[in-house]
């Protein structure tokens, strides 16, 4: 095989298609995770109740002493307090309570599979994913650079395609700098 621009180009892509389609679902499924999020799927939903309080008295022993009063095993992300309302997010369940009359909600959340696994993909940490996406993110460069070579002619990189790479390289920036 002869080493050029367009084979280097087909050949990275090749190898890639797989990681550039996992990462492109998973960018947009974090993308609108607040309208449907794959990682935290509502899977069940029951009342519950506790003896009524006051906002005030809501501290972390308040939410400890809750968890266990609820049995619910769990390990505790956050909570909140929105005027008599209490929320409470654990790793797979969320509590929603009105402190003052003791009545709430427990939801519970299941990830989707593969599609959840998927957005993994964008927020892993370990050592060798993050190694695999730095060459990853290399082989995005070279299939980049590689693709300003491959057309000849009045269409090329030379000719035409700068202007586009130009127009799509001032979104980003537009986004950035003006509207972030």
């Amino acid at each position: 095989m002869k080493l050029t621009a367009r084979n280097t180009h087909r050949d990275i892509a090749y190898f890639y298609i797989g990681l550039i389609i996992a990462f492109s679902f998973s960018g947009i499924f974090l993308n609108h995770r607040r309208v449907w999020h794959p990682s935290r799927v509502k899977y069940t939903s029951q009342e519950i109740s506790m003896t009524p309080t006051s906002a005030n008295a809501v501290n972390d022993e308040f939410i400890k002493s809750f968890t266990e009063s609820q049995a619910i095993d769990d390990q505790l992300r956050r909570y909140s307090m929105d005027g008599n309302t209490l929320r409470i997010s654990y790793g797979t369940q969320d509590v929603t309570m009105d402190v003052t009359t003791g009545k709430g909600k427990l939801e519970k959340y299941m990830t989707t599979p593969l599609l959840g696994q998927m957005t993994k993909l964008h927020v892993d940490t370990s050592d060798f994913w993050i190694y695999y996406s730095d060459i990853f993110g290399v082989a995005m460069l070279v299939i980049a650079f590689t693709g300003m070579f491959i057309v000849k002619g009045d269409k090329s990189f030379r000719k035409r395609g700068w202007k586009l790479a130009a127009i799509g390289l001032l979104f980003p920036l537009i986004f950035l700098f003006l509207l972030g």
